[in-house]
């Protein structure tokens, strides 16, 4: 296999203390990292680097871990932009805008599905991001939530069935009839496809004895739960996600002391990953990330990239708001970002710059990662490998 040497890194985050400074970031300054087919073979200072067959000299820019996006919602059609501007001029949003999105998904060819797909993933790439997960939820029959999981598996393993979006307007008065299929046929039929089962567990979505039973029979197919828990409310979600060792509950806007306790106790088990991209877009309350955090909980940080409420698939930017609005320090965020991520997906071997990880790694036109903070909306980004191969 060819081996490459990346060179005169100015700042390289590994996020391994014991190869770096001894913080959280393992920071390495004047560091080299040497690429070795789809791993990465050593990392340590440049003067010591061994010989490689290519080499890329990063010119003192700062070299971090391939951003991990553990929460998105890609496999979908049409627009929102109406939704947006009207909320921007004073509606507030609820789970019943994703029926439009559910619409014009159902109408959509696998082909549409899947172009729009690999848009999204060539856009979050070329901002750094090297691994991304991705879920269902936006065709809620058994059919569709069936092929938007197989167009999905073809691009990434992190693969999520969330039949539990919303009910179904086809079962808008028998809620219980959708649970049951939910749980049945359609699960059946996706399961082959998915990693993970998901349920939004909110007021206007799934209550906590509906959430349960969806994410109780996933686990029974093979799938690890995952919770869209306590974005707009306060609620059952979160408490449910330790309870059932889910790998993330995710959003985690509105919280009780409770809520803080009981992931702060299963911050080995259950991420709580943090979407402010949403907050963003729909001028919501903030996450408090600097209370998890204090708290001793573990938090990744994700885009929720999706038409409704968050469309971004720009992990910097969110990096961004975190930082400028969820309290974090700017090593916090892209530690999040980063090997939060890859907790969030139960991952070893990405989020890291370590030998013997994935190659994934983003250059940054930029002396110190502090500057995806620093510098919000500026396109840092210069360069991106992943497994081992420059592709961009």
């Amino acid at each position: 296999m060819t081996t490459t040497a990346i060179t005169n890194i100015g700042s390289l985050v590994t996020n391994d203390p014991a190869l770096g400074d001894g913080t959280p970031l393992g920071l390495i300054q004047n560091a080299a990292v040497v690429l070795d087919g789809d791993h990465i073979a050593w990392v340590g200072p440049t003067a010591q680097a061994p010989p490689a067959d290519d080499t890329y000299d990063a010119d003192g820019r700062a070299v971090i871990p391939g951003f991990v996006d553990s929460h998105s919602h890609l496999v979908f059609a049409g627009d929102r932009t109406a939704e947006f501007n009207a909320r921007m001029s004073g509606r507030s949003y609820s789970a019943g805008g994703i029926r439009t999105t559910v619409a014009a998904t159902r109408a959509a060819t696998d082909d549409e599905l899947e172009a729009n797909l690999l848009r999204h993933l060539h856009e979050a790439r070329r901002q750094g991001t090297t691994t991304f997960e991705t879920k269902s939820g936006y065709g809620l029959t058994v059919a569709d939530e069936a092929r938007a999981l197989r167009i999905a598996a073809a691009h990434t393993e992190e693969v999520t069935y969330l039949g539990a979006h919303i009910v179904s307007p086809d079962y808008a008065e028998d809620p219980a009839g959708y649970v049951d299929l939910v749980t049945g046929e359609m699960l059946e039929a996706c399961a082959p496809y998915a990693r993970w089962v998901d349920v939004f567990c909110e007021k206007g979505a799934f209550d906590g004895d509906q959430a349960r039973a969806i994410l109780t029979a996933g686990a029974a197919a093979g799938l690890i739960p995952r919770v869209h828990a306590n974005q707009l409310s306060y609620g059952p979600g979160v408490q449910l996600a330790v309870e059932l060792e889910a790998a993330s509950a995710d959003h985690c806007t509105h919280l009780t002391d409770a809520d803080v306790d009981a992931l702060a106790q299963a911050a080995s088990t259950t991420v709580a990953t943090l979407l402010p991209g949403a907050e963003f877009s729909t001028r919501a309350q903030w996450p408090d990330a600097r209370r998890l955090i204090d708290a001793g909980a573990t938090v990744a940080l994700s885009t929720d990239c999706n038409p409704g409420s968050s469309y971004t698939s720009s992990m910097p930017f969110c990096i961004a708001l975190a930082v400028r609005d969820m309290r974090m320090t700017p090593d916090e965020a892209l530690w999040s970002a980063t090997a939060g991520g890859a907790r969030a997906l139960r991952r070893d071997g990405i989020g890291v710059l370590t030998p013997g990880a994935r190659g994934d790694l983003a250059l940054l036109d930029a002396p110190s990662h502090v500057h995806l903070a620093y510098r919000p909306g500026v396109p840092l980004v210069s360069a991106v490998w992943q497994r081992g191969r420059r592709v961009y």
